[in-house]
């Protein structure tokens, strides 16, 4: 893939935006014709329930992990290289920053992803707990808020200034990545089976997956023939949230994937509901629920920030490289997640629906 040409013209920065809008295009539309939601899964998994969001949620992650291993096999990205990989993890941060985001996003009734998907069809919950969620973010990073994130993840960090890959750590040969993929698939497609999911269904959640390996591959292109250093990175949505708030806000803003990706996965899960007429006005139902979204939001806003990604950034894409963190608050995301939904929905009042 050459893309020098297209570098030459418009530039590095704008490249990499536009990198950004395609990565997030394709995760837009997939995810919005897909239902796919890490909190949903969640849900079913703690009702003991393996339905349709449960084969949705692992064909995406699958997915995800036979395309990036097999780019990778295929040299088309190095893992070693990639941003996540290439600095300190927090191990502290991903269990405390999982948990949290975790209880956050069944409280907000969808994760940082699919809140920025349902905004795109009408939904103007998501619109309110999405800003909360980008301005907690912010105040994680660089705020009121970031003197306890440091604290917090420098509790127990990772040796030798980098994270951990778990293949390596586990001396498994590469290709294991790759299998673990495709048998993840085959027990996504049983579970599909037996629940009649159809196969539209099956390729948008697929195109979850694919979509996080489309930005890992386009970032690293970029970064062979830039001049600057260029993050080698993909989907995820706590920074991106946060930089996207302040390109606005800030004085001579600088181009980059992060800026593209957000108003991409908004433009095509837009563009996704309105060619199959989703797209309709919702609102809070009540002081309550809108209560409680807002603190769900600010929950992920800042677990989030601690765990070094959400639940595309860490429990995909970085799961998806295998980074010993992102996996960590993963695991966590769902601990908390269960937790919340059998304290707090389960003893309220049931069946609250996965949007």
């Amino acid at each position: 893939m050459d893309i020098l040409p297209l570098v030459e013209r418009i530039g590095e920065g704008p490249t990499a935006a536009v990198f950004g809008l395609i990565t997030g295009m394709v995760f837009g539309i997939a995810a919005q014709r897909s239902s796919f939601c890490l909190r949903a899964a969640c849900v079913e998994f703690a009702r003991g329930q393996f339905g349709h969001r449960m084969a949705v949620w692992l064909l995406c992650f699958s997915t995800a992990l036979v395309w990036v291993q097999g780019a990778a096999l295929a040299g088309l990205m190095r893992i070693e290289d990639a941003r996540m990989m290439a600095v300190t993890g927090s191990w502290s941060g991903a269990i405390v920053g999982g948990l949290l985001f975790g209880v956050g996003m069944v409280l907000a009734r969808g994760c940082s992803g699919r809140l920025l998907v349902l905004a795109a069809t009408g939904n103007l919950r998501s619109v309110v707990s999405g800003l909360i969620f980008a301005v907690v973010a912010i105040m994680a990073l660089q705020g009121a808020l970031a003197p306890a994130r440091n604290w917090i993840a420098s509790l127990w960090m990772t040796g030798g200034g980098r994270n951990v890959n778990l293949l390596d750590a586990a001396h498994l040969p590469r290709e294991t990545g790759l299998v673990l993929g495709l048998v993840l698939a085959l027990l996504a497609l049983e579970i599909a089976r037996r629940n009649r999911i159809g196969a539209r269904v099956l390729v948008m959640a697929s195109g979850v997956g694919f979509a996080v390996a489309l930005g890992w591959v386009l970032t690293f292109a970029l970064s062979t023939v830039a001049f600057d250093p260029v993050q080698i990175e993909s989907a995820t949505f706590t920074g991106p949230s946060a930089n996207m708030l302040m390109f606005f806000l800030i004085p001579d803003p600088v181009l980059e994937f992060d800026i593209g990706l957000v108003p991409g996965v908004f433009l095509g899960a837009f563009l996704a509901a309105w060619l199959s007429r989703d797209l309709r006005l919702q609102g809070f139902d009540g002081a309550g629920p809108m209560g409680r979204s807002m603190i769900g939001a600010a929950l992920m806003g800042f677990g989030g920030m601690l765990a070094g990604g959400c639940a595309i950034g860490a429990g995909v894409t970085g799961g998806s490289i295998f980074a010993g963190t992102a996996c960590l608050a993963l695991t966590c995301m769902w601990i908390g997640a269960v937790i919340a939904d059998h304290l707090v929905d389960q003893k309220g009042p049931r069946g609250v629906p996965a949007e």
